[in-house]
C-alpha cells in the first residue's frame, strides 16, 4: 500500500506540473489583459509601463519560472480583476460547485443503479427496452439542451421551481455558505443538479446492465443459486457487487468531468460556482485566474483518480493496488 501511494504521489506531481505548463502556456492565446484593464484613452507608453508592471514582457520562461515558485508555496497569482489571489477566489466558489456535482452524483446512483439492474435481470422486459431507448437518446443530446429543455419545461411552462441562481444560503460549521441546508436553496439546486445527473446517467446505465449480464453468466452464480439462496441476495450482493468494480472506475472518471461539465450548467442556470467563474475569468482575459482554474482542476482529477484505485482495492480485496501504480 505504501509503495502504490509513493507511486501515485509521483506520478501526481508529474500530471501537475505537465498541467501547470499547459495551462500557463495558453495564457498568451486568449488576448491582452492590459487592453481589459484600462480605458481606450490610455497610451501606448501608459500601458507598455503596466505591462512591465505586470511582467507580461518578460519571457515565457522567465514567467512561468515566477509562476512555478509562487505555486509550490501555495500562490497561483493575483486575479486582474478581483484585485485577489487566485486561489482564495476559486475556493470561495468551489463549496457551490462541490453541492451541485455532489447531489448530481446522488441522484445518479440512486437511479442508474437500480435502472441497470433491473434491465440486467430482466433484458426482455418492455421497461428495460424503454430504459434502454430512453439512455441511447440521452447519450447523444448534449448537456445544454438538457438543461434549457428543464428550464423551459420546469421554470417557464410549469412555473415549478426557479431557474438561475443559488437561491438562500446559511453557514455551515462557520467553514462555507451552503443552499443545502435551506428550502429555497434546494428549490435552486434541484434544476441543475437532475441535469447533470441526466447528462450521465445514461452511461452508468448501460454500463451496469452490461457488466451485471455478464456476471449473471460466470460459475459462482449459478453456485448461489444451486444453493437455494434468495434472488435479492444473489443480485444485490454477490453479482452487484462484482458489477460496481468497473463502475467505480468509470464514475472515478466521470465525478472528475463533472467539474468540467458544470461549466455549461452553470453558465445555464447562473450558478455561482467555479465554472461560472471559469466562463467570467475567459470574458475579461483574467489569465492568472484561468491558469490557477485549470491547475485546480487538474488537482480534482488526480486526487479522484488516486481514490478511486484505493476504493477498486477496498471493494475486490484480491485487487493488487501496486499493479495499478505502474
Amino acid at each position: 500500500m505504501l509503495i502504490f501511494l509513493l507511486r501515485r504521489l509521483m506520478q501526481a506531481c508529474f500530471v501537475m506540473v505537465i498541467i501547470s505548463v499547459i495551462s500557463f502556456s495558453i495564457q498568451d492565446k486568449l488576448g491582452d489583459p492590459v487592453q481589459q484593464m484600462v480605458a481606450m484613452t490610455v497610451s501606448p507608453e501608459e500601458r507598455n509601463k503596466l505591462r512591465n508592471e505586470l511582467g507580461l514582457n518578460d519571457g515565457f520562461f522567465v514567467q512561468y519560472w515566477r509562476f512555478a515558485k509562487g505555486a509550490v508555496q501555495g500562490d497561483l497569482g493575483t486575479s486582474y480583476y478581483y484585485k485577489e489571489p487566485t486561489l482564495d477566489v476559486i475556493l470561495e466558489k468551489l463549496p457551490a460547485t462541490l453541492e451541485l456535482a455532489l447531489c448530481a452524483i446522488i441522484i445518479v446512483i440512486l437511479v442508474a443503479t437500480p435502472c441497470g439492474v433491473l434491465a440486467a435481470i430482466k433484458p426482455k422486459h418492455i421497461l428495460s427496452r424503454l430504459l434502454m431507448v430512453i439512455s441511447s437518446i440521452g447519450l447523444s443530446v448534449p448537456i445544454f439542451i438538457i438543461a434549457i429543455l428543464m428550464v423551459y419545461i420546469f421554470s417557464i411552462e410549469l412555473n415549478m421551481v426557479p431557474s438561475f441562481g443559488r437561491g438562500q444560503t446559511t453557514e455551515v460549521f462557520g467553514l462555507w455558505e451552503s443552499g443545502l441546508v435551506t428550502k429555497d436553496g434546494l428549490k435552486h439546486l434541484l434544476l441543475p443538479s437532475l441535469s447533470l445527473a441526466i447528462a450521465l446517467m445514461p452511461i452508468f446505465v448501460r454500463l451496469i446492465r452490461a457488466e451485471m449480464m455478464e456476471v449473471l453468466q460466470s460459475e459462482y452464480i449459478r453456485f448461489a443459486w444451486s444453493k437455494g439462496l434468495s434472488a435479492p441476495r444473489i443480485y444485490f450482493v454477490h453479482a452487484l457487487k462484482n458489477t460496481m468494480l468497473p463502475v467505480i472506475t468509470v464514475g472515478g472518471i466521470q465525478a472528475g468531468t463533472l467539474v468540467a461539465y458544470t461549466i455549461l450548467t452553470e453558465t445555464i442556470f447562473q450558478w455561482p460556482g467555479m465554472g461560472f467563474l471559469f466562463m467570467d475569468a475567459v470574458s475579461r482575459v483574467d489569465t492568472p485566474l484561468v491558469s490557477a482554474y485549470l491547475i485546480v482542476v487538474g488537482g480534482i482529477f488526480v486526487i479522484t483518480n488516486t481514490l478511486v484505485d484505493l476504493i477498486y482495492g477496498l471493494v475486490n480485496p484480491t485487487v493488487r493496488l501496486a499493479s495499478h501504480g505502474l
